[in-house]
Formats: structure tokens, C-alpha cells, sequence
């Protein structure tokens, strides 16, 4: 779709104001597409984070704030070719519907927002945001939850409820059901998830296990080592949640490229590191991404910058320290 103007704006805040019953109509006639493409793949952005009080990328601790700059960002990024779908929460989806974005696109609606940043709750992250119900209503395509187990935290049980609850009610509906799952514990009262092999693959088969039938199931999981491993934990599509291409470029498309050809991995799912690349090119950022998921770019040259074939890794390693929903970066 074309570039937003001042006008587009404009008529998305008379109709909250004034039309709000347009935007149920404005979904319904949402044209629609397949979930999986020829290739099996999927490549989807991620914009999610703000309803969690996340809106920091990097140093900037008010990055995704400005939400005329996030729309715009997301419009560029659901305009390159390969990239597939969406990850958001309603306020974000729904404005992506009236700005026309979401036609083609799968659309996964993100449920459990509850467990804000920093907070003293924390882990018991309540259900906030879409319900299994309200993403079949609105035509969306899947559904997305975060699931952080925190075996020293007493709020992680009404969370690991809640979620087999949504597990099965999205699978009495046939949605698709996305989750992301961590081991994770407080340090220094910070939440911090636990990225080696061996927690990656506990998360997996607690979350793997929720519900009343995995039929639905999807898992999304970060890149960290020994992938091999960890994919071999699991039958169930699983999706990607990539690191920080900016600090090491190569370094780190070329372990998204490599997790990517694992048996059962069916794609990439990255938002703020990709929204927010550190030299401002979105465009640029989304089609190097999208080229390792549905091309199998060879990771060779890669860098922040796709037409840049010689810029060299710089920096501490960051693909063990994905910019994750628990994360506070």
C-alpha cells in the first residue's frame, strides 16, 4: 500500500471517534489467504510489546511510543514481499484494518498482556487482550500467548491455568495458537529468561503438554545454541524468535539461516530489532529477513544492510539474547 499521509490519520481518528462499529465491519470484509504459502513458511512481524508496558528498543527507552511512528513502520513492513502476517494486540490490529494493511496478511492476535513489565505481578499474566473467541470473530488467522515459568514464582500457576484454558478453547475452534514459552526466574527484581539449550527445551515440553489437545499447537522459540537439539524436542510446527541483527550481522542471519533449515521449523517471527534496525532502514531489515525464510539466502555477506556484502561483525554477540516479550530491552 502507499506511503501513510496526515490524511490517512485523520479519517483512522474520526472513525474511533465518531464510527467505532466500522471497524467490525472493516474486518469482516478483510480479504483473506491461506496460513501456510507454497513453501510452508511464514515470516511474521511482531507489535505486540506496548500493551505490555515494552517500548523500549535498545538504549531508547520510549522507542515504540510515538504510535503514528510504529504504524507507519508496521505499513512499511506488511508491504514487502515475503513477509506474511502480523502479530499484534487489538488497539494495533484494528488500526492496521482501518489503514488497509491487513488484506493478504495472516493476522495473529496476541491474548495475554496482563503481566506488565517490571511489575510485581509479573508472572501471573492474566489474559488481557483477544480471546480464542474474539480472533475467530474478528476472520484473524492465529492466536499468540507467552508462557514464562518461573518455578520460584507462585504467579506462574494461574498462568500456566489460564493457558491451557486458551489452549483448548482455540482448538475446539480449529485456531492455530501460537506459544511462547520460558524459563525464567527474577534477578536483581528483573525478569530474566534462561536461554540455554536445556531450559528451551523444558519451556518447549511444558508448553507442549497444556491444553486439552495439541492439534492447534505451535510453538515459538528463541535462537540459542545447539538448535539441533532443541528442535529435536518437538514434533509441533515450530516458529523462530530471532536476536539482535545489529550488534553482529553475520553472526546472527547466519544462525537464523541455519535454525531455519531444521526439520519442523516453518519460519521467523521478529518485530522490534526488525521495526527499529539501528540504522533505520525497515524496508532493508524486513527483506533480509524475509529472504532467509522464504529463499534460504545464503547468509554469506549478509549484514544490517542487504545491498552490503563487506561489513564485518562488530561487537558483543547478541543472538543469545533475543529482544524477547520478557525481555526489557
Amino acid at each position: 500500500m502507499p506511503e501513510l499521509t496526515t490524511s490517512d490519520f485523520d479519517r483512522l481518528r474520526d472513525t474511533r471517534a465518531g464510527h467505532p462499529e466500522r471497524i467490525a465491519s472493516v474486518l469482516a470484509s478483510r480479504r483473506r489467504r491461506p496460513l501456510l504459502g507454497e513453501d510452508g513458511k511464514l515470516f511474521i512481524v511482531a507489535a505486540d510489546h506496548p500493551a505490555r508496558g515494552a517500548l523500549a528498543v535498545r538504549d531508547d527507552p520510549a522507542a515504540m511510543a510515538n504510535r503514528y511512528d510504529l504504524l507507519e513502520r508496521l505499513v512499511v513492513a506488511l508491504g514487502r514481499p515475503g513477509v506474511d502476517g502480523v502479530l499484534g494486540t487489538p488497539d494495533i490490529l484494528e488500526d492496521l484494518a482501518l489503514l488497509g494493511a491487513l488484506d493478504d496478511k495472516v493476522v495473529v492476535g496476541s491474548m495475554n498482556r496482563g503481566g506488565l513489565r517490571g511489575a510485581t505481578f509479573e508472572m501471573d499474566d492474566r489474559y488481557t487482550a483477544y480471546s480464542a473467541a474474539s480472533i475467530a470473530d474478528s476472520g484473524f488467522d492465529f492466536a499468540k500467548l507467552l508462557i514464562r515459568v518461573a518455578l520460584s514464582d507462585a504467579g506462574t500457576a494461574p498462568t500456566l491455568e489460564a493457558t491451557a484454558r486458551a489452549v483448548t478453547e482455540s482448538a475446539a475452534r480449529r485456531l492455530p495458537i501460537m506459544l511462547e514459552p520460558f524459563m525464567s526466574d527474577r534477578r536483581d527484581g528483573t525478569v530474566v529468561n534462561d536461554l540455554s539449550a536445556e531450559a528451551v527445551i523444558t519451556s518447549m515440553a511444558i508448553a507442549a503438554g497444556l491444553g486439552e489437545s495439541s492439534a492447534y499447537s505451535w510453538l515459538k522459540i528463541p535462537v540459542v545454541d545447539d538448535m539441533e537439539r532443541v528442535m529435536a524436542a518437538t514434533t509441533l510446527p515450530t516458529l523462530l524468535l530471532g536476536g539482535d541483527p545489529a550488534s553482529r550481522p553475520l553472526e546472527t542471519y547466519a544462525k537464523w539461516a541455519d535454525a531455519l533449515a531444521l526439520p519442523g521449523v516453518r519460519g521467523l517471527v521478529v518485530g522490534r530489532t526488525l521495526l527499529y534496525p539501528s540504522d533505520g532502514d525497515v524496508a532493508g531489515a524486513v527483506d533480509v529477513a524475509a529472504g532467509l525464510v522464504h529463499s534460504g539466502t545464503q547468509h554469506t555477506g549478509l549484514s544490517t544492510d542487504p545491498h552490503d556484502s563487506s561489513a564485518d561483525p562488530v561487537g558483543s554477540a547478541s543472538i543469545n539474547e533475543p529482544v524477547s516479550e520478557g525481555s526489557n530491552a
